[in-house]
């Protein structure tokens, strides 16, 4: 029997039998995976935070000192204290292999757990594999102590493999348990977590470096350990692969979220289409944007902060809510934006392609135009903070945009497609730093840094440009249920050696443009 495609592609429809509610179990899903966000960024940037601390900066002899421009008054510099030097003496170069050792691991498994969570489910992937970043973290300073730099690099380098199921992994989740019409506000509200985690592990690092156990710095590991192993166990516990496979959901709301995704209160995902992907624009379209972002994200939260201590003279390290500021923003404006983007859609003004248009348009052309505003602002630090922070605060478009457009297109293939434009994505944010060292290398000019800024600028907006001409928020045929139908009987007609199979032919689609 054929499967009829209406639901599908007609996610607008108003009456679905939508429970009510505040305590359904696709919202503790939600809440879960946007804890388990929030503890991945932290795992993330602790390091960030720990090898000022870790490092005795006055006992570094590798013949390179900090280069400033004489552009700007030497006023508000914030020099590192002899008190705050470490117990490491490690040259820049080597805290470049232990900073950068974690997402050598995190980049080389996207696209494998991507592919093993379509098949065998996404679930106990993302919570082994964050149980295993939480409980190598306790390993973190016997590994620096005992094995220096490389064998902390080999333990940061594991913590990367084991968050690398995090988001193809909680975006195949996103795509068994969120409708459509929820699809903005719930993904926006579990991808804020990568903010939240950065906020809070920003100024909570610094305090336990300064005021924690064990040297300081060793309880940042411990203490952000023990967090990440409690929810690991919890999330393995208490969340379910899928709306089916859950005990205690309610009948009411197993059916509004299968007939939703599916057309009907089963699911079945078939083998991934990757010759029909790889002609796909809608998919490009993404990748492209998800490439873009990284890129320019990655100049403003790395490169922005060295532009303010060499050219401004102004070290943001020396306040932790100052530098987190900008994350502030994002998440905040992310949470607003997404409640507005899921309004567009139920209220039937907008379609989804539009509204992904939209959002993602806030997302990227916002901190492109700030980029280009900040080359003009000279030495004025508090007109550049500001400008910077609303930048960065409009990139929190993006997850009404195109970071959550996989579930658009393809609601059964989102994980493995999420898994390939992040792995590219997270290739294209390395080259970030790379190209602003060599445009800035021994001469840190604002001349030097409006290269820099112009380039991000200009990847955000054609990469924004790009998903506008290209993008869909319409599931794709290739995502059609009905063909899985038409699919099987060709399957079986080829293997029935007693005769011929008849096809039934699928229902003509309707689709909202």
């Amino acid at each position: 029997m054929a499967v009829s495609t209406e639901h599908i592609f007609s996610s607008e429809e108003k009456d679905l039998d939508k429970p009510s509610g505040c305590f359904q179990k696709r919202f503790f899903v939600t809440f879960m995976l946007f804890l388990g966000m929030a503890n991945a960024y932290v795992m993330r940037t602790n390091m960030s935070v720990a090898i000022v601390a870790m490092v005795n900066h006055t006992a570094i002899t590798d013949g390179q000192d900090d280069v400033f421009d004489d552009e700007c008054p030497n006023s508000n510099l914030t020099e590192v204290e002899e008190s705050q030097d470490g117990e490491f003496v490690w040259s820049s170069a080597q805290q470049g292999y232990i900073l950068s050792a974690f997402f050598y691991g995190y980049v080389i498994t996207q696209i494998p757990f991507g592919m093993l969570a379509k098949r065998y489910g996404a679930l106990r992937f993302l919570g082994y594999g964050m149980l295993i970043n939480s409980v190598f973290a306790f390993f973190v300073p016997i590994a620096a102590r005992r094995g220096g730099a490389w064998g902390l690099s080999a333990i940061r380098f594991i913590q990367g493999l084991g968050e690398g199921p995090i988001v193809p992994c909680t975006h195949a989740l996103l795509a068994k348990w969120i409708p459509p019409n929820e699809r903005s506000r719930m993904g926006a509200a579990v991808y804020a977590g990568a903010q939240f985690g950065t906020i809070i592990s920003m100024p909570l690092s610094g305090l336990l470096a300064e005021y924690g156990f064990d040297g300081g710095w060793p309880s940042i590991f411990y203490v952000f350990g023990a967090v990440g192993t409690i929810w690991s166990v919890a999330f393995i516990i208490w969340v379910y692969e899928d709306p089916c496979s859950h005990p205690t959901i309610g009948e009411r709301e197993k059916k509004y979220i299968n007939n939703s995704l599916w057309g009907t209160n089963e699911m079945k995902i078939p083998p991934i289409p990757f010759r029909t992907i790889a002609k796909s624009l809608p998919f490009y379209a993404i990748l492209l944007a998800h490439m873009g972002h990284n890129y320019g994200y990655e100049t403003l939260m790395t490169e922005l902060p060295t532009y303010m201590k060499q050219v401004l003279r102004f070290s943001l390290k020396s306040n932790g809510l100052l530098s987190s500021l900008p994350y502030l923003a994002m998440w905040l404006f992310s949470l607003f934006i997404s409640v507005v983007a899921d309004w567009m859609i139920t209220s039937e003004r907008f379609s989804h392609t539009s509204t992904r248009k939209i959002m993602n348009s806030i997302g990227q052309y916002g901190p492109g135009i700030a980029l280009i505003a900040a080359s003009y602002t000279g030495c004025d630090r508090v007109l550049t903070l500001a400008i910077l922070t609303v930048g960065v605060g409009l990139n929190g478009g993006i997850y009404s945009g195109f970071k959550i457009n996989h579930l658009d297109i393809t609601p059964r293939f989102a994980g493995v497609l999420m898994a390939i434009t992040n792995c590219s994505a997270n290739l294209a944010g390395l080259l970030a730093p790379i190209a602003a060292g060599n445009l800035i290398d021994n001469q840190p000019t604002i001349a030097q840094w409006s290269k820099v800024f112009f380039i991000a600028a200009a990847v955000y907006i054609i990469c924004g440009t790009i998903f506008n001409f290209f993008g869909s928020g319409k599931r794709q045929p290739w995502d059609n249920p009905e063909n899985d139908h038409i699919n099987d009987n060709h399957e079986a007609q080829r293997h029935n050696s007693s005769g011929p199979v008849t096809i039934v032919p699928a229902s003509p689609k309707k689709t909202k443009q």
